[in-house]
């Protein structure tokens, strides 16, 4: 039965296979037996490197659905897949497109990968993928300079003073050996059943969720926000 899931979110080229491919086989040193799903939009390439790693893994393409509500829709099936194979981790990789959602339920250890070489201020718009994460991931360090470094350290610090920040990098693995150790010291959790999100997703859907083309207010149903409540402003 799994006891452990670790997801892995963070926006599109950050680095998150990268890190993952080194700290799979720090985690299976360790005595975990891992699996991964990895969620993405249209299509994917990354089964390739985790099979190479010669742990079970699927992906999931959410296609025309928000990747996280996809994910959450899953996860119940994702737990119950890793317990058939007799793994005991669950490593979740998401393709991190949605910032608002950011899937992360009480009982998993979230984690979000961040770029260095992106904008100081990138953390504060990535919402609760930044402040409702366990640790956080800093990848491309050697692509910055130490004072650039603690200056998004601080900025996270100041999003999310509880999470643990952990920089590496992904093209060496260095960084991740610490990542991995901190890991395999989670505790463990017996089953998903009565896990909640820890934030609420976007709240409902509007026409063009469903299908919608057509432009236009008469077209308009559901769900929809404007920002010029009542009229244009002059």
């Amino acid at each position: 039965m799994p006891k452990h899931v670790f997801l892995f979110s963070g926006s599109s080229a950050v680095g998150k296979t990268s890190i993952l491919r080194y700290l799979i086989p720090f985690l299976e040193k360790g005595g975990m037996r891992t699996a991964i799903c990895k969620i993405d939009c249209l299509s994917s390439n990354d089964e390739s490197v985790y099979k190479n790693l010669n742990i079970p893994t699927v992906t999931g393409l959410s296609r025309d659905i928000c990747p996280d509500h996809f994910l959450v829709s899953n996860l119940p099936e994702l737990w119950d897949w890793c317990d058939s194979l007799g793994r005991d981790c669950l490593l979740i990789e998401t393709a991190g497109l949605c910032h608002r959602c950011s899937p992360a339920t009480e009982l998993c250890t979230a984690g979000c990968v961040l770029d260095c070489t992106a904008s100081s201020h990138s953390p504060e718009r990535l919402g609760p993928m930044v402040s409702g994460a366990d640790f956080i991931v800093l990848t491309k360090i050697d692509m910055v300079s130490q004072a650039e470094l603690e200056i998004i350290e601080w900025q996270l610090k100041k999003i999310n003073p509880g999470a643990r920040i952990f920089p590496a990098d992904g093209l060496a693995g260095y960084g991740t050996e610490f990542l991995g150790g901190w890991l395999l010291e989670r505790p463990e959790i017996e089953s998903l059943k009565e896990d909640r999100l820890r934030h609420t997703m976007p709240a409902g859907v509007c026409s063009y969720c469903v299908g919608e083309q057509r432009v236009g207010s008469a077209y308009q149903q559901g769900v929809v926000g404007k920002i010029f409540q009542g009229g244009i402003h002059r």
